[in-house]
């Protein structure tokens, strides 16, 4: 383990900011690649000294939002249809368009943004935003911000924790865990007082028809 540790470790250091940029971008679109592979030992290579550690993040982060783009890009001209009867060939799974596709309709738009943290959401989210025409400007910058929690999470840890593999596991599942059920909160919170409103606005209404 630690002589593959140090491989992946001068592979990033040899492809430099580019090469995070592009494995980013692969793990962000249909491609199975972990993007741990890519950031947590840039950020092992910052504490060193050996790479500047923002423009790290902003290679993993814009590379996030890269391949982001190419699945709704796909999503929103390919079409659910194509998508589901030629997914094989995509490297994808019906049932992962389909997964997607309910967390999608349940937490809506927001969902590309804390969709980005959760295991097996994170790549394909992109594809029902696509599909449902979400306008571009809001997918961007929803989708920027959770790939940049991420990359900021794992250049973190490869900082502090350097090669230490079984720490950075142990730390990562706390840290998403908190930062996941932080974000549902908060969605949940301006859901339930925006029901509230429509709620209270409704009953206005009904009570000044009732005048009339």
């Amino acid at each position: 383990m630690h002589e593959i540790v140090n491989w992946i470790v001068e592979t990033v250091g040899a492809m430099g900011y580019l090469g995070i940029f592009i494995m980013m971008f692969l793990e962000s679109s249909f491609f199975p690649f972990p993007s741990e592979v890519a950031m947590i030992p840039a950020g092992y290579l910052a504490s060193k000294g050996e790479m500047n550690i923002v423009a790290a993040f902003i290679a993993g982060a814009g590379g996030s939002l890269a391949g982001a783009l190419f699945n709704y890009a796909l999503g929103h001209r390919l079409g659910r249809p194509f998508l589901i009867k030629y997914a094989k060939y995509l490297f994808l799974k019906p049932e992962s368009v389909e997964k997607t596709e309910a967390f999608f309709e349940k937490y809506g738009p927001a969902s590309t943004l804390f969709g980005r943290l959760v295991p097996g959401i994170r790549q394909y989210i992109s594809l029902p935003a696509g599909i449902g025409k979400m306008p571009l400007l809001s997918f961007s910058i929803y989708t920027f911000l959770g790939a940049g929690i991420w990359s900021a999470v794992l250049l973190a840890l490869g900082y502090v924790f350097g090669e230490h593999e079984e720490q950075i596991e142990e730390v990562l599942h706390y840290i998403l865990g908190a930062i996941f059920i932080l974000i549902v909160g908060v969605f949940y919170y301006y859901r339930k007082k925006n029901k509230k409103i429509e709620e209270k606005f409704i009953e206005e209404l009904e009570k000044n028809s009732g005048r009339e």
